[in-house]
């Protein structure tokens, strides 16, 4: 049962740190690039029912990822620029699970969608500019981590967030043959 919970929790598997080179660069940035057409990919013909259906028992409901991926993405842009423009500045964090069940995840989906849409524009075009050097030593403290992050870390952990949540949609497709 437990191989069942961890492959409905991490159906493309946990986040694995991967050298930096650049060809994995590349590859994800286009993760950045791609996610908001892979999401919407994803969600194409789901109606009002099975947009409030969970991807797992005690997961959140379909639209409730699609809002959080637009919720920590937009985090993650201004992580971003701050780790460019300040020396290892330390970011504020914020309660995902608590801001999933904020009014505003009511929202039909669509708002969100263009939001991603705009904003993986903007993120992609200011990340694919950054150099080898930029990519190693500027950083962000993550206090809740007690970590120093660089951007190779954070494209990293992005490339496979949006991966991760879109894998929870189609996945939850398959099971339900819908």
């Amino acid at each position: 049962m437990i191989n069942e919970i961890e492959k409905l929790k991490y159906p493309i598997g946990k986040f694995v740190l991967h050298p930096f080179s650049l060809e994995a660069k590349e590859e994800m940035l286009n993760d950045i690039k791609f996610l908001p057409t892979l999401l919407e990919a994803s969600l194409e013909n789901l109606d009002e029912s099975q947009l409030n259906t969970p991807y797992r028992e005690e997961g959140w409901t379909v639209q409730q990822v699609v809002h959080h991926l637009a919720d920590s993405h937009m985090h993650a842009y201004c992580r971003f620029k701050l780790a460019v423009t300040e020396n290892n500045p330390t970011i504020k964090t914020y309660n995902e699970k608590q801001w999933a069940e904020l009014s505003d995840v009511q929202l039909p989906i669509n708002i969100s969608i263009t939001l991603l849409h705009a904003l993986h524009l903007r993120w992609f075009e200011f990340m694919h500019c950054l150099t080898e050097d930029q990519w190693n030593e500027c950083s962000i403290f993550h206090p809740d981590k007690n970590m120093k992050m660089n951007l190779w870390l954070m494209l990293c952990i992005y490339s496979w967030h949006g991966k991760h949540h879109v894998a929870h949609i189609t996945s939850l497709r398959e099971r339900m043959q819908w």
